[in-house]
């Protein structure tokens, strides 16, 4: 399988097990599993058919490991838009997190602080480098860090997701370091 399929492939099953499986007729358990063979079936009868072998590799080689296997079910680790409840218990963060973003969001991050949008959560990075990859991919990232530490103590819950992503519902701005 080639690199540009097996992104497609990634962008294809993440969007549909993140965002909208109900365009391909598929319907998430309360904790976002998906049977694997109901998948296939749906994406097939859509007209983007790939095997399982192909969906296998796209699990194993996925760099941020965004998708979860548990038999013969798949889920998406984190980043969804549909209401799933991924069972994930409180964790102890470090004392310091990160979370990459672009240079225009910065006026809106200082007055609002980190903000869900769309998902369920904000996503927090354990390293500068994974932040910034994630601030890349909207153009010159601008990595920021969080008091992690200090948002625990004053009461705000933190979860890990099973690809080392944080998440916690949001971030006011006092517990952020603009560098």
């Amino acid at each position: 399988m080639d690199d540009k399929r097996t992104v497609k492939v990634s962008k294809y099953v993440s969007k549909h097990l993140r965002h909208q499986p109900e365009r391909i007729g598929l319907v998430l358990d309360p904790h976002g599993w998906v049977e694997i063979e109901d998948l296939l079936r749906a994406a097939a009868a859509h007209g983007f058919a790939f095997s399982r072998a192909e969906l296998d590799h796209v699990v194993a080689a996925n760099d941020k490991q965004r998708f979860a296997v548990d038999g013969t079910r798949i889920r998406a680790s984190q980043g969804h838009t549909v209401e799933v409840d991924l069972g994930l218990p409180e964790a102890e963060p470090p004392a310091y997190l990160y979370h990459g973003t672009v240079a225009a969001a910065l006026d809106a991050i200082r007055a609002e602080g980190l903000r869900p949008m769309a998902r369920h959560h904000v996503h927090l990075s354990p390293d500068r480098e994974t932040a910034t990859r994630v601030g890349a991919r909207r153009g010159r990232p601008v990595v920021l860090s969080v008091d992690a530490g200090a948002m625990r103590a004053a009461g705000h819950v933190f979860r890990i997701s099973a690809n080392g992503v944080w998440l916690v519902d949001a971030v006011p701005p006092r517990f952020l370091r603009f560098q």
